[in-house]
């Protein structure tokens, strides 16, 4: 029995070892996959379009934007599931953002359809196109969008008051109007901001709470709002504050 039980100690050993190896593989070949990634994302948008630059040049501004919308239309080609491009500036947010049949898919995917566990940027699956929803309403796991909680310090804030948002119809900038850590609630729990239930507002006054809610949920003042009509965009990762926790950064288009 006693030789039983040690050979038995012995394949469970092995067995372990093994699964642990495969793991450990897989999670950085994963992590080579999202260089190789970042590589050709870098090289499809080189660094003269990768920043909106202030200029009195029109016809150059409207130069660069087209580039980069081309350039979208481009991987689009490769997956149409690709519906933009998400970039903050010194962060290493800068992704296209995919759109999915349901919200499962590209929890595992990347945005050229192969397994990840990194998965994608991905908005939701609810949000319309035509007429637009009110929120484009974005989702990466914390190994993609960690960065967004660099807005946690309200002097980086202070920096990177805009994010860049693409897609085949426009280069835009968007405003940050609130920063904030929340969850996911469970049912039982009332009077909650289940900021994650909004993605098309009903009315103006389910617009304007949400506004407002998000506004009195941010960790400080950005001195910025929104008004009904206003396109927002809002921005979540997991993060590690509680359980099931959330970082969420809420930004409305640059008129």
């Amino acid at each position: 029995m006693k030789k039983f039980l040690t050979r038995l100690i012995y394949i469970v050993s092995i067995v372990l070892f093994i699964s642990s190896a495969v793991y450990i593989f897989k999670y950085y070949y994963d992590m080579n996959n999202t260089k190789e990634e970042k590589n050709i994302l870098n090289e499809l948008y080189s660094p003269e379009s990768n920043t909106i630059q202030e200029k009195n040049d029109v016809k150059e501004e409207k130069k660069i934007k087209t580039d980069r919308m081309s350039k979208l239309e481009t991987l689009q080609k490769q997956n149409s599931d690709i519906i933009g491009w998400i970039e903050i500036e010194d962060t290493d947010i800068n992704y296209p953002v995919v759109q999915g049949s349901d919200n499962s898919y590209y929890l595992n995917h990347n945005y050229k359809k192969k397994y990840s566990v990194n998965g994608a940027i991905f908005l939701d699956k609810d949000y319309s196109w035509n007429p637009p929803s009110s929120n484009l309403l974005i989702y990466g796991h914390h190994s993609t969008f960690k960065d967004l909680l660099k807005y946690a310090n309200k002097n980086f804030f202070i920096k990177h008051k805009t994010l860049r948002f693409t897609t085949k119809d426009e280069d835009v900038k968007y405003q940050i109007l609130a920063v904030f850590r929340s969850k996911v609630y469970y049912q039982s729990e009332k009077n909650v901001f289940r900021y994650y239930y909004f993605i098309n507002a009903k009315n103006e006054s389910e617009y304007n709470k949400y506004v407002s809610d998000a506004k009195k949920a941010s960790l400080y003042d950005t001195g910025v709002t929104a008004s009904y009509g206003e396109q927002l965009i809002t921005l979540s990762t997991c993060s590690y504050h509680t359980k099931d926790g959330r970082f969420v950064v809420v930004a409305k288009k640059e008129q």
